[in-house]
């Protein structure tokens, strides 16, 4: 995995000094004793700033030392001249590596301090008399050097930024999966599992006076069984729901089963997919608190598609109770669906008793139309 460049891939551009140890060599540089010295604490400068700024992360102590390492520099190149200008380069490298970047971004300053140490490279080179052309060399070298050291750098920083937010996605996306296979569970075996305990209790009632009767409803049992086993696995497959059609013909079984009457009606078209099996999570949320929490005797189911808006409602003339703790995810999560598809979810008592739940979504499709009302 790429990290950028180490400080091993910038020691190597200390050749770039060559020149000035020839000067000590030659005799050039007076006296040789300081110039050596010099030489070897701007070396030693160098290679300590990139070891700790990209080995050990201490930008501000690294940056220190940059700092020390310019005043050398500067001081090299004013006292000994010729080749001692050639460090202006690798004090500009040092900046290109060291300086960091804002986050988030700002004031450029890796390209900005290197601008200034090349621009005073320049002015220094003038004042000793160099020619324009060795000027001129001197300042493109210098910035030219540190410029691609920062580019890389930011570059690098980039990349690590991006596979960062990658990183933060893809948990964000295996959090949201977790939560819609948690409201699927719940919402298809809460339905599932209260059809299968009222179909028991049925059971246990019948078994002793009608036999016969007691073993269908045992079958309906088994039956009710390897749908939800059925469910279950298409939830697991990442299938969001049966459809509306589905929930309602569900919604009569089980609402007659539970000796609660129903009336249902569906008004408009066909719905396209996805609002038609979120409107199947809403009747069946809805009916499957009325069988379980309300002690209901009449259900009212009203579907209804017109004007690019569907609306889903339930009602109820049980005994309304507050949510409390035990009371389950089932609205919140149906809650959360509702209002990821843009949709609003209103539920709460009605005037004059029992509960009310209605779900209302925009739909930008609309199939021929339709229209069917059933009463049971």
């Amino acid at each position: 995995m790429f990290e950028g460049p180490g400080p091993f891939g910038l020691y190597p551009w200390l050749l770039v000094a060559v020149g000035a140890v020839r000067d000590i060599q030659r005799g050039v540089a007076h006296p040789a004793w300081l110039a050596g010295a010099g030489l070897v604490a701007f070396a030693v400068l160098y290679l300590a700033s990139l070891w700790i700024g990209l080995r050990q992360h201490r930008t501000r102590a690294a940056l220190l030392l940059v700092a020390l390492q310019g005043i050398l520099t500067v001081a090299l190149a004013v006292h000994f001249e010729h080749n001692m200008y050639g460090l202006f380069p690798l004090l500009s490298i040092c900046c290109g590596a060291l300086i960091p970047w804002p986050d988030p971004p700002g004031r450029p300053w890796p390209p900005l301090v290197i601008a200034g140490v090349s621009n005073l490279a320049a002015v220094l080179g003038w004042f000793n008399g160099s020619s324009a052309g060795d000027i001129f060399t001197l300042w493109y070298g210098t910035a030219l050097s540190g410029f691609v050291v920062a580019v890389i750098m930011r570059l690098t920083q980039a990349i690590r930024q991006l596979r960062e937010t990658r990183e933060e996605l893809a948990r964000s996306a295996v959090e949201q999966e977790r939560l819609r296979f948690a409201r699927d569970l719940h919402d298809l075996l809460g339905h599932t599992l209260s059809l299968m305990v009222i179909k028991a209790q049925v059971v246990r009632r019948l078994a002793t006076r009608d036999p016969g009767l007691a073993a269908e409803q045992a079958a309906d049992i088994e039956t009710v069984g390897r749908a939800a086993l059925t469910e279950v696995r298409q939830a697991v497959s990442g299938y969001r729901g049966r459809g509306l059609t589905a929930e309602l013909d569900g919604a009569r079984t089980a609402l007659a089963d539970a000796g609660i009457a129903a009336a249902v009606r569906q008004e408009g078209p066909p719905l396209p997919a996805e609002p038609d099996a979120l409107l199947g999570w809403v009747v069946r949320e809805g009916v499957t608190n009325v069988i379980r929490h309300s002690g209901a005797k009449t259900c009212e189911i009203e579907v209804r598609f017109h004007g690019g808006t569907a609306t889903a409602e339930i009602r109820d003339d049980g005994v309304f109770k507050p949510p409390g703790a035990s009371s389950g995810h089932g609205l919140g999560g149906l809650a959360e669906r509702v209002s990821a598809a843009d949709g609003t979810l209103d539920a709460g008592p009605r005037r004059g008793g029992g509960f009310r739940l209605a779900a209302r979504l925009p739909v930008t499709a609309e199939p021929s139309t339709v229209e069917e009302e059933v009463t049971a």
